[in-house]
Parts: structure tokens; sequence; C-alpha cells
């Protein structure tokens, strides 16, 4: 498409935040420029509780190790994080080796896919935003361990994905869903809460890196090939001063009976 020089000059600073790197899960470089409403919950505050009466716990898709170093403080003697992208292994692993945490890199995560641990191993997993197997959770876990999880629900951001002409890739992935997986891999869910609320960004460059470091929003994402689209997000913007997005999350604990 031909590009006016307005356009022009847009195109090139968007090229430049698409070209910003991206490590662990530290939105820290937009967080001036993206605001997120937080859930009515802290999977944090939630997470230490437990972590500082378990003996051994296990954090699936530690990422750069943030959750693990938040909370390291209280953390039991045995702590293990897997991770399946591998510059976040690398990254996990030189941040969380001096606390004697180990990280296991496993392949790409899904719904079925397998943990390399003893059965009964744990007394805790946490998750924060990792597909998991609920029979492979409860198979590690011991006898009266916990699970939390908090995920992203399925439908998150589906007026962002609208805005780029996609649907959402996992629209089957709810709470409703999650609890019959859990319930029939033995687990006993002792709370489950949802959240919707509000992702907003002050100029469209921000999304561009957003988009960028979350790429199964929009697969495939490149400034290039979606410049008409960004050109409409910044007609918005000039129009409402901001970008609001949906988003939706849950969380949920479960003990293995």
């Amino acid at each position: 498409m031909k590009l006016s020089r307005k356009s022009r000059a847009l195109f090139y600073g968007w090229k430049q935040e698409e070209g910003v790197p991206f490590y662990g899960w530290d939105f820290s470089y937009i967080s001036d420029r993206c605001l997120v409403e937080s859930p009515p919950w802290s999977y944090e505050g939630m997470a230490r509780g437990l972590m500082s009466s378990s003996n051994a716990a296990l954090d699936l898709g530690t990422g750069g190790g943030e959750i693990l170093l938040s909370i390291e403080d209280v953390s039991p003697q045995l702590v293990v994080a897997t991770e399946e992208y591998a510059p976040n292994v690398k990254l996990a692993h030189e941040r969380l080796a001096p606390f004697g945490i180990e990280v296991v890199k496993t392949d790409d995560s899904d719904l079925e896919q397998k943990l390399p641990f003893a059965d009964e191993k744990f007394d805790l997993v946490i998750d924060r935003h990792t597909c998991f197997n609920a029979l492979e959770v409860a198979r590690v876990l011991k006898p009266d361990g916990v699970f939390l999880t908090e995920q992203v629900d399925g439908r998150d951001c589906f007026d962002l994905c609208q805005a780029f002409g996609r649907m959402p890739q996992w629209m089957f992935f709810t709470l409703d869903y999650v609890l019959d997986r859990i319930e029939s891999s033995g687990l006993a869910v002792e709370f489950a809460k949802e959240w919707e609320g509000r992702m907003v960004f002050k100029d469209v460059g921000a999304l561009v890196y957003y988009l960028k470091a979350v790429p199964w929003i929009v697969p495939g994402f490149k400034v290039e090939t979606h410049m008409e689209c960004l050109l409409k997000l910044q007609d918005r913007i000039d129009d409402e001063g901001e970008l609001s997005f949906s988003r939706r999350l849950f969380i949920l604990k479960a003990v293995k009976v």
C-alpha cells in the first residue's frame, strides 16, 4: 500500500518498537504506555502463602523466573521450574541457579504434555499462564498436594484479535473446560474464580511491542503486513485518545485427594 508522509513516519517508528528485545515475561518497557486492570486476587500472594508451607514445589512455565524470584524468601529447599522457550530457559537458569532452583527445559506446552518427574514428587505445583496436563499434575503431586493456577481465558483479547481480522485461537479454553479436566484427573477443586477487565494502550507503538512479545494473539504479526490495521488503530487513538481491549483471566486451586 502507498503511504503518505505521516504514515511513513509512523511506519518507521513502529518498526523501531517491533525491534525492541523482549525477555522473560517483563513488560516494563511499556509499563507507562500500557495499563492493565488487575483481577480481584493476587496470584503472587497466593503462591507465596502456599510456598511458605511447602516442602517440594514445581513451577510450570516459569518464564524468566519472575514469580519464583518474587517469593524466593519463602521457598522450600526443593524447588524445580519448567520452561519451554529456549531464551527464557537460559534467563531463568541464570536468575534461579544462585538460589538452588533447577530449571528443566520442556517441549512445547500443551494439554497432553508429559512431565519429566517421578510420581508424587511435589506437594505443590504452581502455574501462571502455561498450558498443563491435569492428569500429569495429579500424578506428580503427593496426596493432599496443592495445585494453583492462573490462566488466560481463551476468549481473552477477543476485540484486539478482531481489530486484525482474527479470532482467538483457543476459544474453547474456559474455566468450565478446565474444571472438567481437573475434576476428571482426581483433583478436588477448592475454589475457582473468573474475571473480565480492560487493557489500555496509550499509543500504537506500545501495542506493536506487545503483539511481538505475545505472538499468539495475532500469529505472524509484522508491521509491514499489518500496516493497514495499525493505521486504523491510529485513527481510533487520534479520535479517542487511547485503545481499550478486553482481558479475561481465571484462577483455581485444587487438592489431590
